[in-house]
C-alpha cells in the first residue's frame, strides 16, 4: 500500500496516507480531478492488460474537464514548529493570517486542532 501512495505521489505530485477505513477495515485510497486523470492514464494506457470495466472507467475519468470557475485547491500547508508558535502568540486570527500569508480559515483550523489535541506541535 505504501509503494501505491509513493508511486502515485511520483506520478501526480499529490500526497496520499494508507489508512483503513472505520467500517470494515479496507484500503480506499482516493485520487479526484486531475490527480485522477493524471494516475489513471499512466495505469490504463492503450493496449495495457486490463479488465474491460476498469479500463472504460479510466476512459471517463480522461473525458472529465474542470467546469467553468471552479478552482483546483491550493497545495497543503506543511506547518512548522516557527508557524505553529505564531499562529498560537498571535493576539487574533487574523493578526496570524496575516503574519504566515495564509486564509484566516486555514489558519483557525490549525489552532483549533493544536489547542484540542487533534495535531502535535511541529518541529
Amino acid at each position: 500500500m505504501l509503494y501505491l501512495c509513493s508511486f502515485a505521489e511520483a506520478v501526480t505530485g499529490v500526497e496520499r496516507t494508507a489508512k483503513r477505513n472505520q467500517r470494515d477495515g479496507i484500503y480506499n485510497i482516493m485520487y479526484v480531478t486531475e490527480a485522477a486523470q493524471i494516475l489513471s492514464r499512466n495505469l490504463y494506457y492503450p493496449g495495457c492488460l486490463s479488465l474491460s470495466r476498469k479500463y472504460a472507467a479510466a476512459e471517463s475519468i480522461a473525458s472529465w474537464v474542470r467546469p467553468t470557475g471552479s478552482k483546483p485547491r491550493p497545495p497543503r500547508i506543511c506547518w512548522t514548529g516557527e508557524m505553529d508558535r505564531i499562529l498560537l502568540d498571535a493576539p487574533t486570527i487574523a493578526d496570524a493570517a496575516a503574519a504566515l500569508g495564509y486564509s484566516k480559515s486555514a489558519c483557525q483550523v490549525r489552532r483549533w486542532k493544536l489547542l484540542h489535541g487533534l495535531a502535535a506541535l511541529s518541529g
